[in-house]
């Protein structure tokens, strides 16, 4: 098998980034500070952060606040129950990510770090558009069993959604680490699913893993190089039950069948009860 030339790369990092909806960076003005952030942007997201490393890699617990929308989100006119899935999306791979090195408690008071996300700007999806490319990809994908011939139909560029989320990590009052972050779905890499929500919903989950990646590591979570998932990591992405008792409180992820439901463009609700009940 050929290993892919330089300007193969850079035409498929080119198309990536024309087929991506526009995203940019949003202050709320809810966290505590926002001096000292550096910027650092990847491919396909924007983000700054400040990170007080010492002070992060000492602690041990870290206690979650629920993810909140700020009133310049609000404009994008989702459902409350649309945004408590982004939310709780946000909220349960936060938990999952940090799992991997902290404890998980429920009271501030016991925690080394209280940590809150804030959804600060969302574009919602094109639902007619979604559905025309889900048409599309399950049309390729029928082509391409009948032929043999792999065929991989791009989303449309339409109507892409886009969430920009802020959060903080605070120890006794002090600020500890920070990040402001924003990204557009794109048409290669995120399903399109016909429900107005599904983009931020599905960005939800990557914004929450750079955050917990910032907190686990200490260092820049967007220049990070791809690691290998723990098999625990996997387990839960699959759905089984997550490793801290405290993140049973964010349901779990919708496993094969929500990725199943992706795949043919169903949206997140059907597969993805939320968060657990009391």
């Amino acid at each position: 098998m050929r290993k892919p030339t330089t300007a193969s790369v850079m035409v498929g990092a080119a198309l990536l980034i024309g087929g991506c909806a526009d995203s940019s960076l949003t202050r709320s003005g809810l966290l505590s500070s926002y001096d000292g952030q550096q910027r650092s942007d990847g491919m396909l997201t924007h983000a700054s952060f400040r990170v007080d490393k010492p002070h992060v890699l000492a602690a041990k617990t870290v206690a979650i606040m629920p993810a909140s929308f700020a009133d310049s989100a609000q404009v994008a006119g989702f459902s409350p129950e649309q945004r408590r899935l982004v939310s709780n999306s946000i909220d349960r791979s936060l938990c999952a990510g940090l799992s991997e090195r902290f404890r998980i408690v429920r009271s501030p008071r016991e925690a080394d770090l209280v940590v809150q996300a804030h959804v600060t700007a969302v574009a919602p999806t094109n639902v007619t558009m979604a559905s025309i490319s889900s048409a599309a990809s399950i049309g390729g994908s029928v082509a391409g069993a009948a032929t043999g011939l792999p065929i991989s139909v791009p989303r449309i560029p339409i109507g892409l959604g886009s969430l920009a989320v802020e959060a903080e990590a605070m120890a006794q009052g002090s600020q500890q680490a920070a990040l402001t972050w924003a990204r557009g779905a794109d048409s290669m890499t995120t399903r399109p699913r016909a429900s107005n929500e599904a983009d931020a919903y599905a960005l939800a989950s990557e914004f929450g893993a750079d955050f917990a990646r910032l907190l686990v590591t200490g260092d820049d979570p967007i220049k990070l190089s791809l690691s290998v998932p723990s098999v625990r990591g996997v387990g839960e992405f699959l759905g089984a039950s997550p490793k801290e008792v405290a993140c049973a409180r964010y349901g779990r992820n919708p496993g094969v069948g929500g990725l199943v439901a992706g795949m043919v463009g169903l949206p997140p609700n059907w597969t993805d009860s939320g968060a657990a009940r009391p």
